[in-house]
């Protein structure tokens, strides 16, 4: 995988540590200097549409507004977009409006047509009202995390909300949490909170006689844990051996552990859903749930024949 394919499945943007569970050294300063991506300041890359971004807004004499700001701001999303999300002033024209991802008319401030993206708070609102739930929360975990707003703005926003998208507003207010590690973490979420019957804690801390772990997700009265299990996870020997450990201890406690890889929660959410509603239905003696049909086989690569 490419230093700009790691960067964009970490949400487009990551520190420098991030990079290197995955990268060299030499190879993430080539991807800085040939473009593929950005180092706008010290131990922070993004991906090289930011600037991309700003161009298209720039030309058109138009603010950065929703993933195109997020990105702008520093935060991780789920999906990065190619071409910008702008907010262009009431009563302008936009001949090339085509070229752009979304247009939106409305009025900015000074400071956000100064800065030429939308103010973090509004950013985040902005996002809520036209993405689906689990790339809305993406944003909303990322801005917390980066600490650009704080858990009371966004509720007091969600609260007298009304018009297109307040409903996730509200419920993006009402889950959105700064522990999330990454886009990958927080699409997890919003897809096992549609499922009825789990209390789930994140980050949850499991201390049992001999073992202390954290896990991403856990519902204690079920005894169940989550793991989003990153691409860069058991990047070495001995994290594999650590992680085999912690999971045969979790076992003997009487705890279940489900583990969820990055492209089936990214393009296999009904399937993610199917496994713990399953899981549940298993526990609980319900009929278990229709499998989804659209998560392709998983076929390991067959070394190539020698020639002759």
């Amino acid at each position: 995988m490419s230093v700009a394919a790691t960067l964009g499945h970490l949400g487009g943007c990551a520190t420098a540590g991030q990079l290197r569970r995955r990268h060299s050294k030499r190879a993430i300063r080539g991807a800085v200097l040939s473009g593929e991506i950005l180092h706008p300041a010290r131990g922070r890359y993004v991906v090289a549409e930011v600037a991309a971004h700003r161009q298209q807004a720039y030309s058109a004499c138009a603010v950065l507004s929703h993933v195109s700001a997020a990105l702008e701001h520093g935060w991780a999303v789920k999906n990065v977009p190619e071409r910008a999300w702008i907010v262009v002033s009431p009563g302008r024209s936009l001949p090339n409006r085509e070229t752009f991802a979304h247009v939106s008319w409305a009025g900015t401030s000074p400071a956000e047509r100064a800065a030429g993206v939308t103010a973090p708070l509004r950013t985040v609102i902005d996002c809520c009202r036209v993405l689906p739930r689990d790339e809305a929360l993406a944003v909303a975990d990322s801005a917390l995390r980066a600490r650009a707003i704080t858990r009371a703005q966004l509720r007091a926003a969600a609260l007298g909300a009304r018009g297109q998208g307040a409903g996730t507003l509200r419920w993006v207010a009402a889950h959105a949490d700064a522990r999330a590690a990454n886009p990958f973490e927080s699409v997890l979420r919003a897809i096992l909170l549609t499922i009825p019957g789990l209390d789930l804690r994140l980050q949850h801390v499991i201390a049992e006689p001999g073992l202390f772990a954290i896990v991403d997700l856990a519902d204690p009265i079920l005894r169940l844990a989550i793991e989003a299990e990153g691409f860069e996870h058991h990047g070495t020997r001995g994290g594999l051996v650590r992680d085999a450990r912690r999971y045969s201890e979790l076992a003997i406690y009487n705890w279940s552990l489900v583990r969820f890889v990055w492209v089936d929660v990214m393009f296999h959410p009904d399937w993610v859903r199917w496994v713990v509603e399953s899981w549940l239905a298993t526990r609980s003696g319900a009929p278990m749930p229709v499998r989804p049909h659209d998560v392709p086989a998983v076929r390991d690569r067959q070394p190539a024949r020698a020639a002759g």
